[in-house]
């Protein structure tokens, strides 16, 4: 385990108003801000985990064994933990057994930051090769899984390294992957069909009036050679987040992931965070140049395995996010 840690020194203005005179201190104090290493083995270990349950389906037996496991996981990575419980309809009509995790650090804090993920996977393979296997339900290790591995590991050293100044939420949405395919499936084409738990979460926070200073969502953040664009509903919606996160990036020296063109919008769960919630959410995924699909070659095939995961990615990520959060919790950004 990498037990180094990035100390920055920072200077705080002390202001000191006596009676009628504000008098500012010549030599501020320092304090010293540690912002832990993330540790990419320990995500790809979490990510590993959740595939050991199998395909994590709502209404599956898989399914409920990884709530478990996330439920005692987070409780052990100091937080507290809530299940959100929510009957939403699928496009096939099925009333899916969702099951939204949100993991509290630092409940207390005013300010605060809400990071997130799905950790639900598809329920079907509709790009795979194979015809035969399209019906069958894929493992997800990069959709679905490389998300949640990076806010555990990201947890973890929440527990490790506490902020006093920051809150940070971790919410992990269910049945973001049930979504009607292109052509309808067999059904009625219908709107809003993915994301179900992320739309049942915006209409039902779980802190009334809940209102972080912003949100940043993870999807398929594990593959190698990943490329984050600057994708176009989180442009829309909160520039001056995207600006911040992609910065950290730059300055982290991953700049050959986090790339400052624009690439197109797409459904994902900020889309309902932002216009439901009224949250502030940006989406940090996958979205080769050239692609057919416009995601990775695996997706939604079962290819999506263990195998295209990349700890090089994994740590671009979750670096990135570490330095955004601490540096926050200080007002560094």
């Amino acid at each position: 385990m990498n037990n180094y840690k990035l100390i920055i020194f920072l200077a705080l203005a002390v202001i000191v108003t006596a009676c009628k005179n504000d008098t500012q201190v010549k030599n501020p104090p320092k304090i010293s801000l540690e912002i832990p290493v993330f540790n990419e083995d320990m995500a790809y270990r979490f990510i590993e985990k959740q595939l050991s349950f199998g395909p994590r389906v709502p209404n599956t037996a898989a399914h409920d064994s990884c709530a478990e496991w996330l439920k005692r996981e987070f409780y052990e990575l100091g937080a507290r933990v809530l299940i959100q419980h929510a009957d939403v309809k699928a496009y096939t009509g099925e009333v899916l057994k969702a099951k939204n995790i949100i993991a509290v650090y630092n409940p207390d804090a005013k300010r605060r930051i809400m990071l997130a993920a799905h950790w639900d996977t598809r329920h079907m393979a509709e790009w795979d090769a194979d015809p035969d296997r399209r019906e069958k339900p894929i493992m997800g290790a990069d959709d679905g899984g490389s998300g949640v591995g990076v806010l555990l590991e990201i947890a973890r050293n929440l527990k490790a390294y506490k902020m006093d100044y920051l809150g940070v939420d971790i919410v992990l949405f269910d049945a973001e992957d049930c979504g009607q395919p292109n052509g309808g499936g067999g059904f009625e084409e219908q709107q809003n069909t993915w994301c179900l738990g992320a739309q049942h979460w915006s209409k039902n926070m779980h802190v009334k009036d809940y209102k972080p200073m912003y949100g940043i969502l993870l999807d398929m953040v594990g593959a190698k050679d990943a490329y984050f664009g600057r994708e176009a509903e989180s442009m829309k919606y909160a520039p001056d987040v995207v600006a911040k996160v992609w910065k950290e990036a730059q300055r982290a020296g991953y700049g050959s992931y986090f790339d400052y063109a624009e690439i197109p919008g797409l459904i994902d769960d900020h889309i309902y965070v932002n216009q439901i919630a009224k949250i502030k959410m940006i989406d940090i995924v996958n979205r080769p140049p050239g692609s057919k699909t416009g995601f990775g070659h695996y997706w939604h095939t079962h290819e999506d395995n263990i195998d295209v995961i990349d700890k090089k990615t994994l740590k671009a990520v979750g670096q990135t996010v570490l330095n955004v959060i601490y540096k926050e919790s200080v007002g560094a950004l």
